[in-house]
């Protein structure tokens, strides 16, 4: 099963990656920006998907100053090719 891991900052925490990119953004011509967090995406395959939140509790996030977001994909599959070429996609965490 191919899994995706959205990992970020929990709210209230220092984002000094996001501050840094949400700096930048104006100086680059790119007005109306706020609210910058960056964060990290971690895919991997795994045969037992009931490892996925021990591995994120465990290893993957830190669960004192971050969140993370499981997405178990359709199609397993799926090239490296299609989900880059999806990566641009909206999507919204409704958690």
């Amino acid at each position: 099963m191919r899994a995706r891991v959205l990992i970020r900052p929990k709210a209230g925490i220092l984002d000094p990656q996001g501050i840094a990119v949400q700096r930048a953004l104006p100086a680059l011509g790119f007005a109306g920006v706020a609210n910058v967090h960056v964060g990290r995406l971690v895919e991997l395959d795994v045969e037992d998907e009931a490892q996925l939140e021990p591995m994120c509790e465990k290893l993957l996030a830190n669960p004192l100053v971050e969140e993370y977001e499981v997405q178990l994909l359709d199609d397993p599959s799926t090239s490296d090719d299609e989900y880059r070429e999806g990566f641009g996609t909206r999507h919204r965490d409704h958690t």
